[in-house]
């Protein structure tokens, strides 16, 4: 189980308000107690605690594509994640070994 504390069109200073993010974040640890993770796009700040399942040495979220323009934060398991992966008709990179990239 993991814990994804999300600010969405914040309309004051962003940069400021990542702070308390991270503090109301911290309140959701104990769901996910193996890393926290934060992200700041626009005026908007996703945050990620997360309990290491699958891809535990390098499965950090929230998760972004390769130009950084989606930011993706995942609570679940996708177990066959290494099947659909070996489907892709195009071959991607990977950041991590985990089931939600």
């Amino acid at each position: 189980m993991c814990g994804i504390f999300g600010v969405y069109n914040y309309y004051g200073d962003v940069g400021e308000f990542r702070q308390r993010a991270l503090d109301l974040s911290k309140k959701l640890r104990h769901r996910g107690p193996d890393w926290s993770g934060c992200i700041v796009a626009d005026n908007n700040i996703v945050c990620h605690e997360r309990l290491a399942i699958v891809g535990v040495d390098t499965g950090a979220q929230p998760l972004t594509n390769a130009d950084e323009s989606i930011v993706l934060t995942v609570n679940g398991e996708i177990y066959n994640h290494k099947k659909l992966e070996a489907e892709l008709k195009q071959p991607s990179s990977f950041k991590t070994h985990s089931d939600c990239e």
